[in-house]
């Protein structure tokens, strides 16, 4: 009974033993993030600090880290950040949506047919070389200065890296696996989802996370030309107004969107593929 009883305590100790060398194992993977992150925030911080009393800048040219915070708690108290952020978020998904599904379904087109890729490639490069600056006056101009006019700023944006990556994800299947399927008598529908897709969904993720992030340019640029709301109309207001602590916590909010959008897809991305592993 004893030596019953000493098998049965090993048993339950044994995944508690495993559980802690995984908590340990992932401590010291992840310790020099959770070390270097808040060091580099806070020695920026305090480099930002000592510059502004060295300097003795007026607070139109370079704000203290605290006037900048304390601008920020009250934008956000009394709504205005949610207010114009709403307009912004509203622009960036608009404008994502558009130009990844119009991305996806013509670089799928372009890759599967590469005639209409040498017939289309040279007008779609000449498009991409024109700064999105430049054609966003005449966006405005055609579409007003409503969201319609910054959807599509947005989108053109974040067209072209979407397109090459879903040309390339889906050229990057291998060859032998599409003669596997064939063998297989698996139609055209099922070698898109079964095979072309997991095949080039690191590609095409690999695209999504540019485009995430190009999307909030597209949207503030569409907002620096014309619009009564918005993040970019914030930041033009600001700018007008002298009010750098403004400036400055806008700045951070389009940069909190940036990231989570971007942390969303890497987290997407690891549940995608988690098969990989």
């Amino acid at each position: 009974m004893e030596q019953i009883a000493k098998i049965s305590q090993s048993s339950r100790l044994r995944p508690a033993n495993q559980t802690s060398n995984l908590q340990r194992s992932w401590w010291r993977k992840h310790r020099l993030e959770f070390v270097v992150l808040p060091g580099g925030l806070l020695l920026f911080l305090g480099l930002w600090t000592l510059v502004t009393i060295i300097g003795n800048y007026p607070t139109f040219i370079l704000p203290t880290p605290l006037s900048v915070f304390n601008e920020l708690i009250e934008i956000t108290v009394n709504g205005t950040l949610w207010h114009h952020s709403q307009a912004t978020l509203t622009e960036i998904s608009g404008g994502l949506s558009l130009g990844l599904l119009a991305a996806t379904v013509l670089g799928y087109l372009l890759a599967k047919n590469p005639f209409l890729e040498r017939l289309l490639g040279p007008y779609i490069a000449a498009m991409q070389s024109i700064p999105a600056i430049a054609i966003a006056p005449l966006l405005v101009i055609w579409f007003g200065s409503g969201k319609l006019s910054k959807v599509l700023i947005a989108a053109l944006i974040v067209f072209f890296p979407v397109l090459v990556n879903t040309i390339v994800g889906i050229r990057s299947v291998d060859p032998g696996l599409k003669t596997l399927m064939r063998s297989l008598r698996a139609n055209r529908w099922q070698t898109f989802t079964m095979l072309e897709v997991p095949a080039a969904m690191p590609v095409l993720l690999g695209g999504l996370k540019i485009g995430m992030v190009l999307a909030v340019i597209g949207a503030v640029v569409g907002e620096f030309v014309g619009a009564d709301r918005g993040l970019g109309f914030l930041i033009n207001l600001s700018k007008g107004l002298f009010n750098t602590p403004l400036m400055f916590a806008v700045l951070i909010a389009l940069g909190v969107i940036s990231l989570t959008l971007y942390l969303i897809v890497t987290g997407l991305e690891q549940w995608l593929l988690a098969w990989r592993r």
